[in-house]
């Protein structure tokens, strides 16, 4: 499934994209995800436009640390799942 990105990557203060609507875990974990968790992805991404289109809660870039430590917590959540 093709990423929903709109290549306007900024966080709001829950780290959720006000661009494509999806958490920085979910965006850094995309293509390891199935196509039925993409899907299930999509519905919430639907459900937070609407709540985020509704507020005017300041937003940033995505910045490599915030990248970088989402990956890391994603590793640790599959190694706690796993073990």
């Amino acid at each position: 499934m093709d990423s929903p990105c709109v290549a306007c990557c900024k966080l709001n203060t829950d780290k959720i994209c006000t661009g494509c609507y999806r958490h920085i875990e979910e965006i850094v974990d995309w293509n390891k995800r199935s196509d039925a968790q993409q899907q299930q992805i999509l519905q919430q991404c639907a459900a937070r436009r609407q709540v985020i289109d509704t507020t005017n809660s300041p937003t940033t870039a995505i910045t490599s640390a915030e990248w970088q430590h989402a990956k890391q917590t994603l590793a640790l959540k599959k190694q706690n799942q796993s073990g």
